[in-house]
C-alpha cells in the first residue's frame, strides 16, 4: 500500500512557511545576524532561532516609553526523558550566573530554561551546553520537541527502562539532520556524542511508503519541517506523570509476563493551545489509535509524523497542530492515512489499566539497593532567595556526589543512584539550605500546582502566572481553612495566556490569563489528568478570587460523595449546576474574618520578604496570613505605644 502524493496546497502558506523555505535548512538569517553588532535578531531570524532552542524576549518590567526594548534570550535544553548528567547540570548552574539572570527553570517538558541571556553571549552559552553533554537543538520550533518519559528510576521495573530507551531513540530519530546547528554555534566542530542506535539510523532512511523525502538534508522533515510543534511522550501502563493525553503522540510500553518488551499502545491528537475568543481553537485530549509491535515502532512514528507533515494546515498556524487534523478528519480517516504511510494495517489497541498521576517526591528506593530523591521546586524556579538556598544545595550535592538528575514533567527534579550511606549527609545539606525533602511537609496545594513563567519575559503573556500563583495558593488555602476544608487539596494550574504551557486545561482548577489581572477559570479536570476541564467563567479579576470560589467550595463540602475530589465533583454535577448554586449563594456574616465580606483587602510585599515569610510559615506550621497579621498588629501597637509616650 503506497501513499499517494499529498495534495497541492490550495491556500497561500503562512509567512513562517516562507521563512523556513528561505532558511537553507535553519542556517539563515541566524548565521549572518549573529555576527552583527546588534542587541537583537530580526523577526525572520527569531523564527529560525526557535529551532536552535532559543526565543527572543524583552523584559517588560524594564520597558520605558520611547526607549528600545530590553532584549534578552531565553534558551531551552533538549533532554529526552528529562535526563541531566551531573556535568551538564553544573554547567547550566554556572551559565545561569555568568550569562543568565542567576536562576534555572525546570520546564513542564522535562528540560531547563535559562533566562536573561544577551545576544552577544548566546553562542558561548550554547557551545558550553553542547561541550557538557547537552543540546538545545529542537527544543523549540516546528519539529519534534523534547520527548517525555516518566522520571522515576525504578531499576526492577523493566517497563520504565524501556520508556527511557525509546524516548531517547525517538528523539534521535526525529532530530534535525541539518548541519546548521554545529556550523553556527560550534564553528562546524563535530562534538563527540554517544553512538546512535543502528536501528534508529536505519529507520531514518528506510522508505517505500512515502515517509522519506529523497535527496534532502532533512529526510523526514524536508524543507519546511512540520506545520507546527510536535510533542511526543513515552510512558508505562498506569503512569500519567507525563500528561499523556496532552501529547500529539504518546507511546505506552507493553511488556509480556516476563517483563520483555512486546510493543506499544499508541495515542494521538492531544494538545492544549488555544486562543481567546477564537472558538475554532480548542484544547483536545488524545485518542487511542492502535497497538504496534516493537519491531515496527519507528516506522509507525514516521507514518504519523509524515501524515501531519504532509496534511497539517500550513496556512493558518492556529489550526496547524495534529489535533485539528484528527478533529477535522475523524479518527477513522486519520488511521487510514497512517496505514498508507505505515504500509500495513494497524493492530487493535490493547487494554490498559487506569492511569494515575505521581510526582515521586521525597526519599524512595530504586530497587537495586540505591535511593532516589524527589525535590519539589516551586514553579520550577531554581534560585537562592532568603532562607531557601535551593540553587546552592543542588550545586553542592551534585558536585560532591556526582549524581545524575531527571527533570520531572511537574517542574521538580529527581536525584538518583544515591548510595544509602550518603543519605544523611545529603539530607544535612538540604536542611542547612532550607530545602524541604519530606513531601508531607509541603502544602499539598503547592505540591500539585504548576504555573508558566508569563510576565515579565514571555512575549505571549497577558497577565501574571509564576509571580501570582504563590499568593493565589495562599488565599485558596486560607479560604479552605475558613470553610472547614483544611485537609483538601486538588490540582491547580495557572498560565498567563491561553496557550496553556502549564497544562491548565487538565487541572481540577485552572486559571488562564485573559486580560491584565484577570483569568478564565476552568473546572472539572481529573486529579490524575485524564479528563479535560471546562471553562466556568471567562473573566475573573484576581481580587474576586474568594467571592468566586467560596460558593463552589461550600457546595463541594455540602454535596460531595465519599472520597470525591473537587475536580470529580465539578465534573459530576456540571457547570450549570455550579453556576446556579453560586448565583443563589449568600455568605454567612463573620466580622472576624476578612474573607467573609464583599471587600477583600490585599497588601503587597517584595519578593525577598515574601520568601522569608513563606519559610517562616513552613517552620511554624502557620499560614502566611496569620503570621503577617500578628506582625502588623505588633507593629501598629508599638507605633501607638510610641505615640502615647510622645503625648
Amino acid at each position: 500500500m503506497v501513499n499517494s502524493a499529498p495534495p497541492a496546497p490550495t491556500r497561500k502558506p503562512s509567512k513562517v512557511e516562507g521563512i523556513k523555505e528561505r532558511s537553507n535548512f535553519l542556517r539563515e538569517p541566524v548565521a549572518t545576524e549573529l555576527l552583527q553588532d546588534t542587541n537583537h535578531f530580526s523577526e525572520e531570524a527569531v523564527q529560525i532561532l526557535k529551532f536552535h532552542g532559543s526565543y527572543q524576549q524583552d523584559n517588560r518590567d524594564n520597558r520605558v516609553k520611547g526607549q528600545e526594548k530590553d532584549y534578552q534570550m531565553m534558551l531551552r535544553t533538549r533532554n529526552p526523558g528529562g535526563f541531566i548528567p551531573p556535568q551538564l547540570y553544573l554547567a547550566l548552574d554556572r551559565l545561569a550566573d555568568e550569562y543568565g539572570n542567576g536562576t534555572l527553570r525546570a520546564t513542564t517538558r522535562q528540560g531547563f530554561q535559562l533566562h536573561g541571556i544577551l545576544k552577544q553571549n548566546l553562542k558561548a552559552t550554547i557551545a558550553t551546553i553542547v561541550h557538557n553533554l547537552g543540546s538545545t537543538l529542537g527544543a523549540c520550533g516546528d519539529l519534534n520537541r523534547n520527548v517525555m518519559a516518566p522520571p522515576a528510576p525504578f531499576k526492577t521495573k523493566p517497563e520504565y527502562n524501556y520508556a527511557w530507551e525509546y524516548a531517547n531513540n525517538i528523539a534521535d530519530l526525529l532530530t534535525p539532520q541539518t548541519g546548521a546547528y554545529y556550523e553556527i554555534w560550534l564553528d562546524g566542530e563535530k562534538v563527540v556524542s554517544a553512538e546512535e542506535n543502528p536501528a534508529v539510523k536505519a529507520a531514518r532512511q528506510q522508505n517505500g511508503t512515502g515517509t522519506i523525502i529523497h535527496n534532502s538534508e532533512e529526510p523526514i522533515y524536508g524543507t519546511h519541517y512540520m506545520p507546527r510543534k510536535f510533542k511526543i511522550a513515552v510512558t508505562v501502563p498506569g503512569d500519567n506523570s507525563i500528561d499523556l493525553y496532552t501529547q500529539d503522540l504518546t507511546l505506552v510500553v507493553i511488556t509480556d509476563s516476563d517483563g520483555k518488551l512486546e510493543g506499544f499502545n499508541v495515542f494521538a491528537g492531544g494538545g492544549l493551545g488555544r486562543t481567546h475568543n477564537k472558538e475554532e481553537t480548542f484544547a483536545r485530549v488524545a485518542d487511542p489509535i492502535c497497538y504496534v509491535d516493537q519491531a515496527d515502532v519507528y516506522s509507525l512514528v514516521k507514518a504519523i509524523v509524515a501524515t501531519q507533515r504532509d496534511y497539517g494546515d500550513r496556512t493558518d498556524r492556529r489550526h496547524a497542530r495534529l489535533k485539528y487534523l484528527i478533529h477535522d478528519w475523524g479518527v477513522s480517516k486519520f488511521k487510514h492515512q497512517v496505514e498508507a504511510f505505515f504500509g500495513k494495517p494497524l493492530q487493535p489497541f490493547r487494554t490498559l489499566p487506569a492511569f494515575k498521576y505521581e510526582d515521586f517526591l521525597g526519599w524512595n528506593k530504586q530497587g537495586d539497593g540505591k535511593l532516589f530523591l524527589g525535590i519539589s521546586i516551586v514553579n520550577g524556579r531554581i534560585k537562592d532567595e532568603g532562607s531557601l538556598q535551593l540553587k546552592t544545595a543542588l550545586r553542592e550535592i551534585i558536585e560532591k556526589y556526582e549524581l545524575p538528575m531527571r527533570v520531572t514533567p511537574h517542574q521538580n527534579v529527581l536525584l538518583y543512584d544515591i548510595p544509602p550511606k550518603h543519605k544523611s549527609a545529603i539530607q544535612a545539606i538540604l536542611d542547612r539550605c532550607g530545602v524541604i525533602a519530606d513531601p508531607s511537609k509541603i502544602d499539598s496545594l503547592v505540591r500539585y500546582s504548576m504555573a508558566c513563567p508569563a510576565l515579565p519575559t514571555c512575549g505571549l503573556a497577558i497577565t501574571e502566572s509564576e509571580r501570582a500563583i504563590p499568593d493565589v495558593l495562599e488565599r485558596i488555602r486560607t479560604l479552605l481553612n475558613k470553610l472547614g476544608l483544611k485537609k483538601e487539596h486538588f490540582v491547580i494550574r495557572m498560565t498567563g495566556c491561553p496557550n496553556g504551557c502549564a497544562r491548565p486545561y487538565m487541572a481540577e482548577l485552572g486559571f488562564v490569563g485573559s486580560s491584565p489581572e484577570s483569568y478564565q477559570v476552568w473546572l472539572g479536570g481529573c486529579p490524575h489528568q485524564t479528563r479535560l476541564a471546562q471553562p466556568y467563567t471567562d473573566k475573573m479579576h484576581i481580587n474576586d478570587l474568594e467571592s468566586l470560589l467560596e460558593p463552589l467550595f461550600v457546595f463541594f463540602k455540602k454535596s460531595r460523595q465519599k472520597g470525591e475530589s473537587f475536580g470529580d465533583f465539578c465534573a459530576r454535577v456540571g457547570l450549570d449546576t455550579l453556576r446556579e448554586f453560586a448565583s443563589n449563594y449568600h455568605p454567612k456574616s463573620d466580622k472576624n474574618n476578612m474573607l467573609a465580606g464583599k471587600v477583600h483587602y490585599r497588601v503587597g510585599i517584595r519578593d525577598a520578604l515574601y520568601s522569608e515569610l513563606k519559610a517562616a510559615s513552613a517552620r511554624q506550621g502557620k499560614s502566611m496570613t496569620d503570621i503577617a497579621e500578628v506582625a502588623i498588629r505588633t507593629y501598629l501597637q508599638n507605633l501607638e505605644d510610641a505615640n502615647n509616650v510622645h503625648d
